[in-house]
């Protein structure tokens, strides 16, 4: 890491201190001033020893903090990363407190306090978080800061990491060079050891001993090394050992997604589900009858798809086709733009309605899916749920797509969505199943909001 990135690193330290202390001022302010006429105030803290107490509570948040991960030094720092972590440990924070309190035995004046402080910690935090990305962001595109970066390696994946990174400044990377074989490798480190901080090695040509010589050059330079794993050394991150008689025997799951995991998954499905299904009713009523003015036909259209197992269910969608829309799909194969893999799809399709091609562009055609996540047929984040016909295409390594439910958002749909070819997308959903953390599901889902929002590359 360089030392611009590890001076910013320790100053979110006594940054975070101070909007975790603002945090709770702010909270004070609103108990005892503005909310006064709304609940009158029975018992107010002196706000001196409501100081004192903060700069002593928020001396262990940080720590908190620490242990939660935020001020992981190994990682580039994006939000989405960070969001889930600064609510989980605002809310252990919280709950600290409030076992603090239950155990001394003392009567505690302002429940409003703990709740209202909870959550201004994470928005406080959050939008503190969000400024200093865009500081950084500013900071990197203006060439200040960058990671050097060296990619070694042939193919379409190295061309697109190249791309990538030098389209993408603020991800904090400079393309130093790319080289194609170990020949050109060795006469770039020869005379380039120093600038190097990082290698990115792609594809899987290169023999054992090369590959050894490579990783001890990066550990005697003080060189990070990073490679691209075929589907095979992904799998072995997700392995666990078991004995029969006595025999030690390794396992490679099909996912890290098991026991505990799975509850949890389904259990914040059921609640995301039921409250999204609520509030968003009147949204429903008005595209409904949007619908119906539109065009002839019903307002949700089902269709069926392949589930987790194979299992066939049918998935709800607000109708964006005109009637009898799936007859008319033979007829248009021919135009078909992904020869490439078992999906179809066509620009300016026919079928689609004026009113459909609003609800494709901004995904609302997909809102009752909802109803599909409350039932357990498919959760919040997942793979894409493809027709049978699709499926019964699918090659060997794609069939691992069925080992879960299927997805109202995935990580396919927030890296590409419709631009994506088949065999891309299927590789970003199997490397989401293969690293499967509830942490990754809350990335997703946040990103999926701007990618919604700002429409890119909807179909």
């Amino acid at each position: 890491m360089k030392k611009s990135d590890l001076i910013f690193s320790a100053l979110l330290v006594p940054f975070d201190y101070l909007i975790l202390v603002l945090a709770g001022i702010f909270v004070y302010y609103l108990r005892f001033n503005a909310l006064v006429e709304l609940r009158p105030v029975i018992y107010e803290i002196p706000f001196g020893r409501y100081l004192a107490s903060l700069l002593i509570i928020f001396f262990f948040w940080i720590l908190i903090f620490v242990l939660t991960g935020l001020y992981n030094l190994s990682d580039k720092r994006h939000f989405s990363n960070e969001i889930s972590k600064i609510f989980l440990a605002c809310t252990v924070g919280t709950m600290l407190i409030v076992l603090f309190i239950f155990f001394k035995g003392e009567y505690f004046s302002s429940r409003f306090i703990i709740l209202a402080g909870w959550l201004m910690t994470i928005i406080f935090i959050s939008f503190s978080r969000i400024l200093i990305h865009g500081l950084q962001l500013f900071y990197y595109r203006h060439g200040k800061g960058l990671e050097p970066v060296l990619i070694f390696g042939q193919g379409e994946t190295a061309e697109g990491i190249n791309v990538f990174l030098k389209n993408h400044p603020g991800n904090g990377y400079q393309v130093i060079g790319w080289v194609k074989n170990m020949k050109g490798l060795k006469e770039e480190w020869s005379s380039r050891t120093k600038e190097i901080s990082e290698i990115i090695q792609t594809g899987q040509d290169l023999s054992r001993d090369e590959i050894l010589e490579l990783v001890e050059f990066c550990e005697e330079n003080q060189i990070i090394f990073k490679y691209t794993a075929d589907t095979f050394n992904s799998l072995i991150s997700n392995i666990r050992t078991e004995t029969l008689a006595g025999i030690p025997i390794v396992v490679i799951k099909k996912t890290s997604l098991d026991g505990w995991g799975r509850i949890l998954k389904r259990v914040v499905d059921i609640i995301f589900s039921f409250f999204a299904l609520i509030f968003l009713s009147p949204l429903f009523l008005i595209l409904a009858i949007i619908i119906k003015i539109d065009s002839k036909g019903t307002v949700f259209v089902k269709l069926k798809r392949v589930g987790v197992k194979r299992n066939i269910f049918y998935i709800y969608k607000f109708r964006s086709m005109i009637n009898n829309a799936e007859k008319m799909k033979e007829n248009l194969m021919e135009n078909n733009e992904r020869k490439e893999g078992p999906l179809f799809k066509i620009k300016n399709d026919p079928r689609i309605t004026n009113f459909g091609k609003v609800l494709r562009k901004t995904s609302l055609d997909e809102l009752p899916q909802l109803l599909n996540i409350f039932k357990g047929e498919m959760s919040i984040v997942g793979p894409r749920p493809h027709e049978p016909k699709e499926v019964s295409n699918y090659q060997k390594k794609q069939k691992q797509l069925l080992t879960i439910k299927p997805g109202l958002s995935g990580l396919a749909q927030i890296s590409g969505r419709s631009e994506l070819s088949f065999e891309e997308e299927a590789k970003l959903d199997i490397y989401y199943i293969e690293n499967w953390s509830l942490g990754f599901d809350f990335k997703i889902i946040i990103k999926t909001i701007p990618v919604v929002i700002f429409r890119k590359n909807a179909s």
